[in-house]
């Protein structure tokens, strides 16, 4: 699990990608926001790696804060990567349609909360953003349960909800799920989709119950970081308080 701090309107958000590796892959799964290329370096460093030697990059699903950096990478890799999500996010990742959470009225929205001290400068930025996202080619789509050999072995799990192609990843030899936005963490416990970030909350639930045939130890949540306990009993127990 990789931890990735910067100050943000204000405030430090910390988001955990996830590092896998074995003797032929290194794999990343979600990249951060736009422009953290050097805190992610920094990361890499500490575990004696570079992104440099990135082989594949698997994207949970397409919000900002996971595909934000994935431009970078390809191209500091001279495009030497397999980029890899579910066949719905594909085509968001791509640019080839507008992110499902960047609506116009939600880009008015952000622009309005805005701190009025914010440097104009950054505040051009920002929406320069919001208005074009990063995007990058996906050259491989992952269907429900497929097993890719990577790393000891993942199982890529169906989990809609936070956006239509939201995928989870189930690492075999750790007993590790890879949850993205999925559930998050919260002072070391575990808890269901974010109701404020979610596209379709009764969905997202629901996917909680696909998380029920696979034996979990921890549990790494994209906003929260890790969870280790009767993560299996947990997950049951979030599973029963869908929303009518």
């Amino acid at each position: 699990m990789l931890t990735l701090s910067t100050s943000m309107m204000g405030k430090v958000e910390t988001i955990y990608p996830t590092l896998l590796w074995d003797e032929n892959n290194l794999v990343l799964v979600d990249t951060g926001y736009p422009r953290q290329l050097p805190l992610l370096e920094e990361a890499f460093r500490k575990l004696g790696k570079s992104t440099k030697e990135i082989t594949s990059i698997i994207i949970t699903h397409q919000d900002l804060d996971h595909i934000g950096s994935l431009p970078d990478i390809i191209k500091q890799s001279n495009f030497d990567i397999e980029v890899l999500s579910s066949p719905f996010e594909q085509p968001y990742i791509q640019g080839d349609k507008t992110l499902l959470k960047l609506t116009p009225e939600a880009i008015k929205q952000a622009e309005a909360s805005l701190p009025p001290q914010l440097p104009e400068q950054w505040r051009s930025a920002f929406l320069f953003m919001l208005k074009h996202p990063p995007r990058a080619n996906v050259h491989r789509t992952l269907q429900d349960g497929e097993q890719l050999p990577y790393c000891g072995g993942l199982t890529v799990i169906p989990t809609p909800g936070h956006t239509p192609g939201h995928i989870s990843l189930y690492h075999h030899s750790s007993k590790t799920l890879i949850a993205g936005d999925t559930m998050v963490v919260t002072k070391g416990q575990l808890f269901g989709p974010d109701a404020m970030h979610t596209l379709d909350l009764r969905t997202a639930y629901h996917s909680l119950h696909q998380l029920a045939q696979y034996e979990i130890d921890t549990v790494i949540c994209y906003h929260g970081g890790k969870y280790i306990g009767e993560a299996n009993r947990r997950i049951a127990e979030l599973a029963r308080e869908m929303p009518l």
